[in-house]
């Protein structure tokens, strides 16, 4: 995390004690739940050395060697007083040990834990050839044994990291030594590929370039990524979801609707709490919020979103896993929500919910895209198309949405809905609320005198007073929607039905609102502008202008899936008046 929470300032490095403890105030002011936010997650770069002993906190930092004989730096934190074995908290990080803080490592101390933090190989010069991640589960199981076997601990580790350094815990989940006994992962992915490189296979150009902007051999990295445009052994050997089965540590899956790795929390969930090992199954926990990847802020929801449930608290996740603490943690709701909406009406019923698993029940409701620019429950009997140009030199631009280094969030999108490239269609006002939680779908027909392009669907929420404010968006390269490990070239003119996921919300459309979908074919610099020439075209060809038709009505009749929940809010035609 890179910024502060909740508007909290960020201390400087060295900032004394008595500053420290004017920011601590300050957050507790705002609650026990933000304040463990605020200091767990974004105070950043505070203390020094000499800090260790005036914050009650012993120091020492050791070259850890892995099994390839590579040594990483790692400090360790113990608790002043009482002295003895403690059980631990691992961190790795490829952003340097100092970003985590004196002030963090006395508050994990204070609650009678061992505090370690490691640099990870690849990270900076002098660790190691490999390029961040490529090791990260073997490092990561050298390190758990290396520290299971220190006088100081008792045995029982937990990992804890945002990010990249939640990515690490997820590599080294799967076949991880016996003394891993609890996770929590903060806004972080398990499918590189899929949940952070190429969504939908476009490349997320955006998020991509800032995070390798200014890491150690991150031109390298950058070139690697673009090597492997389709899903193959390479990012195959970055996906702990495959190994599900044997992960047996209990996690906590924390994310943000407006983060942009949230699919990559849910299906981390959904992957170890369903099909993880014996110790892991039916155990973990999935924390979603109205939150952006560098904010923890409410964003346009009212002050209920900053309750954060309690089954969010890492430590006290860990003192139930690694000491047997009595404090309730098997007794908490799997999956606890934050259903997102109009923040200046109150009976629209946003705010938290909780689930057995995710997603909870619901009942798929289908709307057609109507020739006319309607959104309707029934299905256009007409054939009909409507066409536009895609100008690759000229691209539709980001407004908000899940980015990483762009402003995040939901913002109103009628600049670009005048675009001639952007085919809108809208529902009539909804008569009820229409709650929608999980993964929403497009179901389209399409074609194209290019051998490739994208196709990206937007799903808003139109405001009485005209706002067309940004849910949940998708894209899919047309090249691959066979499979993302292979690109298949458009035959130009032929219709080709293709499923884009628009993405997994939470999201009470208010009586009075209505739906909308926008599609086109570019959303930049979130997703590389798509030149429109195709796999087999040669390097440096020149980018194509390309004509894309979406077709309506029988027999290729484009649709949109809402999972609509139940059953309370079922769904029928008067919901959207006419």
């Amino acid at each position: 995390m890179k910024s502060p929470v909740a508007g909290f300032p960020r201390p400087r490095r060295g900032t004394p004690p008595g500053k420290i403890e004017s920011i601590v105030r300050a957050a507790r002011r705002r609650g026990p739940a933000v304040l463990r936010a605020a200091l767990l997650l974004a105070l950043m770069g505070a203390g020094s050395a000499s800090d260790c002993l005036a914050l009650g906190i012993r120091h020492w930092c050791y070259a850890v060697p892995m099994r390839d004989g590579q040594a990483l730096p790692t400090d360790v934190y113990l608790p002043r007083f009482p002295q003895g074995c403690y059980p631990a908290v691992l961190v790795r990080t490829p952003n340097g040990r100092e970003s985590i803080t004196k002030l963090q490592a006395r508050m994990v101390c204070n609650k009678g834990f061992a505090l370690v933090v490691q640099d990870m190989r690849g990270s900076r010069p002098g660790l190691g050839e490999e390029m961040l991640f490529v090791r990260d589960q073997a490092d990561g199981h050298d390190t758990l044994q290396w520290i299971a076997a220190q006088p100081w601990c008792n045995g029982c580790i937990a990992t804890w990291g945002p990010s990249a350094m939640g990515f690490t815990q997820n590599l080294l989940a799967p076949r991880a030594p016996s003394a891993l006994r609890a996770q929590h992962v903060v806004m972080a992915f398990s499918n590189m590929y899929a949940q952070a490189a190429y969504q939908g296979g476009a490349f997320r150009q955006e998020m991509v370039q800032a995070w390798l902007s200014d890491r150690y051999r991150g031109a390298e990295m950058l070139a690697l990524v673009r090597q492997h445009p389709t899903y193959d052994d390479f990012w195959a050997a970055l996906n702990p979801e495959l190994q599900a089965e044997s992960v047996n540590a209990p996690a906590v899956f924390w994310g943000g609707w407006h983060d942009a790795f949230v699919e990559g929390t849910i299906r981390s969930f959904q992957t170890i709490h369903n099909q993880g090992g014996p110790g892991a199954r039916g155990r973990c926990r999935l924390i979603l919020g109205p939150w952006a990847h560098h904010d923890l802020r409410m964003l346009v929801d009212p002050r209920n979103a900053e309750c954060f449930p309690r089954a969010a608290d890492p430590l006290r996740f860990f003192r139930y896993w690694l000491e047997g603490e009595a404090n309730g943690v098997p007794c908490d709701p799997p999956v606890h929500y934050y259903v997102m909406g109009d923040s200046c009406d109150p009976a629209s019923g946003t705010g938290w919910r909780t689930a057995d698993n995710w997603p909870p029940p619901t009942t798929p409701h289908t709307l057609y895209l109507h020739p006319n620019g309607g959104l309707r429950v029934h299905v256009p009997r007409q054939s009909a198309s409507r066409t536009y140009v895609y100008d690759p030199q000229r691209p539709v631009p980001t407004l908000g949405g899940r980015n990483y280094a762009l402003p995040a969030g939901p913002m109103d999108q009628q600049p670009v809905e005048s675009r001639p490239d952007v085919l809108v269609f809208t529902s009539d006002e909804l008569n009820e609320p229409l709650e929608v939680v999980g993964m929403v779908e497009a179901r389209l027909f399409v074609s194209s005198d290019a051998p490739d392009t994208d196709f990206t669907v937007k799903l808003t929420d139109v405001f009485p007073d005209g706002r067309s404010m940004l849910v949940t968006d998708g894209i899919l390269r047309a090249s691959l929607r066979e499979g993302f490990d292979r690109q298949v070239p458009l035959v130009p003119g032929r219709v080709y039905g293709i499923r884009v996921e628009v993405g997994s919300t939470a999201y009470v459309f208010g009586r009075g609102h209505r739906v909308r979908v926008a599609i086109s074919s570019s959303n930049w610099p979130r997703f590389e502008a798509n030149p429109n020439v195709g796999p087999s075209a040669s390097p440096g060809s020149p980018p194509r202008v390309a004509h894309n038709t979406l077709h309506l009505g029988l027999p290729h009749a484009s649709f949109l899936i809402l999972p609509v929940a139940s059953p309370a809010n079922k769904v029928t035609a008067t919901s959207f008046g006419k």
